[in-house]
């Protein structure tokens, strides 16, 4: 299968998925690219504007997973940062980034593949319905089975706790904001079940963005 990783930062929601399938991975930052590049050998790493690059060659994909920036989206940032009544400065308001409903719409009439798009539930009603499943909201053409990946530790984790829930070790590593970088990472069961959803997925899809 080749699988189109976009925004992979080092590969949470690909650790599970082992070798056997060809995979291109698109990140803007080169230094998490590299460290992706030093986990997953195997794969094609470009450096780079993955929403661009889904634009451009979304077709010669057989598999979609788009993991858009969150932050402008998240309701931590907005309840936490903006609504709640803190003695230190609040957050600023920033746009929503509606790249990521761009990106839903391209694979919904244009891909002929199968796609998924994965975010942070917003603060928001979502200006396209999707499934809100293991803390995620996510919008396919396939259904994702409902699961439990048990308690992600975002809000209180530590770099170490992080790197021990996700499996993911980047103490090698000389780069800044690792805590940022691991709450950012899918946790890998989850992106697994979701590949095992996609790949066991036989049955022609329904109209619409959603199988029911």
């Amino acid at each position: 299968m080749r699988i189109y990783n976009g925004y992979g930062g080092v590969g949470g929601n690909r650790k599970l998925w082992g070798d056997e399938h060809e995979i291109t991975m698109v990140e803007n930052n080169p230094e998490i690219a590299a460290i992706y590049q030093d986990f997953y050998p195997n794969d094609r790493v470009i450096v780079g504007d993955a929403h661009q690059h889904l634009l451009e060659w979304y077709a010669i994909y057989d598999i979609i997973w788009m993991s858009p920036p969150c932050p402008t989206h998240s309701q931590i940032r907005y309840n936490i940062g903006f609504k709640a009544n803190r003695k230190y400065s609040k957050v600023s308001a920033v746009y929503p980034d509606l790249g990521l409903y761009q990106e839903v719409i391209l694979l919904d009439k244009w891909f002929e593949g199968l796609w998924v798009v994965e975010n942070t539930i917003p603060y928001y009603d979502p200006l396209i319905a999707g499934a809100k499943i293991g803390g995620h909201i996510w919008w396919s053409n396939f259904p994702i089975p409902d699961f439990n990946h048990g308690n992600r530790n975002h809000r209180g984790g530590t770099v170490e706790s992080l790197q021990k829930r996700k499996g993911i070790d980047l103490s090698k590593y000389d780069i800044h904001e690792k805590r940022k970088i691991l709450r950012n990472c899918v946790e890998p069961e989850t992106g697994l079940h979701v590949l095992n959803a996609a790949i066991g997925y036989t049955q022609p899809v329904q109209e619409g963005l959603f199988a029911k």
